[in-house]
């Protein structure tokens, strides 16, 4: 890899155009000095990070989202931000010349990636305000795009307008993947995290019904070797992306060396009379169910360690908990152990800056509340 000392500026592939501007290294500049000084939040944010690029550090240095942690800032190297580039190129099958719409804020890896795929593949990229109802001031099609699962679920009525998603940063509910089936735009759920460059696997959501079988797995992207510890926790080898191996927290069930099925956390795994239950597939089971945003999780319980909770987004409300105690209690793909034992209302989940769901901040305030006599 190259020094500090030696590195050269990312070449702008002569394809490229931003707002239907092409632009070469002075003009990237000038539009990002301009965003910068004259723009909307989210171009100001573009414009950052344009800069950044075009300086003669090896690096960038990107914020993780905080989902299962406090979040940090990281080095990122640039060569491994275009190798990544060039993976999801081949895996997608997104050559120069490509129309992209970015909605994503270029604060993070997912925003700033699709603005380096752009500059390094030679696609055609434009910038709208990174809202949760993206395409609703859109009125061209676009060839390739990247949201979050709200931005998808605002985006139902007018996905004809993209021809290729990606979706990540969080899970895509079964209502959610039921609504896009038949959609002819190619949807695929992403796996990755800013250690990784953005995803490193994807899987359609919405596939053909000769590929249904397989859609459940992940598949990984060019360069990419995977297999599991002793916990079941997916490691990922990805030499041109990162020069660790990286060993997660996500318990898999690995499929090939290139093929997987996300389970959940091992950090929320809940151990229930000695029975393994990971949250996120009872989660899945029950989300037809419930209208509102929830969790499952767990809390102290002395005759079974931990005892499974339902958390609702809501204020609190009788009738509603003992509508779906009923209903979970008649669910056969709920088994007694997965079936929760107590369900509590919070008005408004606490969350990360992106708005993925802080499970244990959640729990702990529930557990003061109890404490109080609330």
């Amino acid at each position: 890899m190259q020094t500090k000392d030696t590195f050269s500026i990312p070449q702008i592939h002569e394809d490229f155009s931003i707002n239907k501007q092409s632009l070469d290294k002075e003009g990237l500049e000038k539009i990002a000095h301009y965003f910068i000084k004259k723009g909307e939040v989210y171009e100001q944010e573009v414009g950052i990070f344009l800069l950044d690029w075009l300086n003669r550090k090896e690096y960038i240095v990107v914020k993780t989202s905080g989902s299962t942690g406090k979040p940090k800032q990281i080095k990122i190297y640039k060569q491994h931000m275009i190798n990544s580039a060039k993976a999801t190129a081949k895996f997608f099958k997104v050559a120069e010349g490509t129309t992209a719409l970015l909605c994503l804020p270029a604060t993070y890896i997912a925003g700033k990636m699709m603005l380096v795929r752009a500059i390094v593949l030679g696609w055609k990229i434009d910038l709208v305000p990174p809202k949760t109802n993206p395409l609703d001031a859109v009125y061209k099609q676009y060839d390739f795009c990247a949201m979050v699962p709200l931005q998808l679920d605002n985006s139902i009525n007018r996905l004809h307008l993209l021809k290729k998603l990606i979706v990540g940063g969080g899970t895509l509910s079964e209502n959610l993947k039921e609504l896009v089936q038949g959609s002819k735009t190619k949807i695929f759920e992403t796996y990755g995290m800013t250690e990784t460059v953005t995803h490193i696997a994807a899987r359609r959501i919405n596939p053909k019904k000769k590929d249904k079988k397989d859609a459940r797995f992940f598949k990984a992207l060019p360069n990419i070797t995977l297999s599991t510890d002793d916990r079941n926790c997916l490691i990922i080898k990805a030499p041109q992306l990162n020069d660790e191996t990286i060993v997660t927290n996500d318990v898999v069930e690995l499929k090939t060396y290139k093929k997987f099925n996300w389970k959940g956390r091992y950090d929320h795994v809940i151990n229930s009379g000695g029975i393994k239950l990971y949250p996120e597939e009872i989660e899945t089971k029950l989300q037809l169910l419930i209208g509102h945003r929830f969790f499952i999780a767990s809390m102290p319980n002395d005759a079974l360690g931990d005892k499974v909770v339902l958390v609702l987004e809501q204020d609190y409300d009788i009738t509603k908990k003992e509508t779906l105690e009923e209903a979970m209690r008649h669910l056969k793909i709920l088994t007694k152990y997965e079936t929760p034992k107590e369900i509590y209302f919070l008005p408004q989940f606490i969350e990360t800056e992106t708005g993925k769901i802080q499970r244990s901040r959640n729990i702990e305030l529930i557990l003061k509340r109890l404490d109080n006599g609330g």
